[in-house]
């Protein structure tokens, strides 16, 4: 009868090498899903027409999970969850702000067409005036959202190129869809599907 042994005993008998190789190219792997599904979504909120499908803020949890159940080998950022958390508060925050100040002015409008009716008076001019703060908002709303995900994206780049150069791992093989070329110390190279790129090496800073 074969014997079965726990997955611990198994891993400390691989070469500690290989070990801690493969739990890196798991995290790269994870990590290049996260960028791609993080710059997908700051592209929609620019009206383009993406079909990337990745849920980035599951894939973030997902990487999360995997990581403590790594951290005997600090494949694992704590530094990452508290941004991650407060990107994604900071984000509902803006939306909904950003909402309720929208359908303040539908409400003042509607309010002014009324007292229009009742009285007789042109009120509904008033309502009318605010209109262009709609437009503003909405404007503005966008604009700190795509900052959002562009400083979460950058962020995920930067420990990508943390975990590839820590253990040696070839950027090439950990090449990411981009949908954006404004991020800091990547290759980006244009090809026919689209914006892909490659973290840059310690010398090519």
């Amino acid at each position: 009868m074969t014997e079965v042994r726990d997955s611990v005993e198994v891993a400390l008998e691989l070469d500690e090498k290989s070990v801690y190789s493969h739990i890196a190219h798991e995290s790269a792997e994870d990590i290049i899903r996260i960028i791609s599904s993080l710059d997908a979504e700051r592209a929609r909120l620019r009206g383009e027409v993406i079909y990337y499908k990745d849920d980035w803020d599951m894939l973030i949890r997902e990487r999360i999970a995997k990581g403590k159940r790594h951290t005997a080998f600090d494949f694992y950022n704590p530094a990452l969850l508290d941004i991650w958390e407060e990107k994604v508060k900071e984000s509902k925050r803006v939306k909904r702000l950003g909402q309720i100040a929208v359908w303040s002015i539908i409400g003042v409008v509607a309010v002014t067409a009324l007292l229009s009716v009742l009285s007789g008076i042109p009120f509904l001019l008033i309502g009318l005036a605010l209109l262009p703060l709609i437009l503003y908002i909405r404007e503005r709303t966008k604009s700190r959202l795509d900052l959002i995900y562009y400083e979460l994206t950058q962020f995920f780049i930067d420990e990508l190129r943390e975990i590839v150069h820590k253990h040696a791992l070839n950027p090439e093989k950990y090449r990411f869809k981009l949908f954006s070329n404004d991020y800091f110390d990547v290759e980006t190279r244009r090809m026919p599907s689209g914006i892909f790129a490659v973290v840059l090496g310690k010398s090519e800073e």
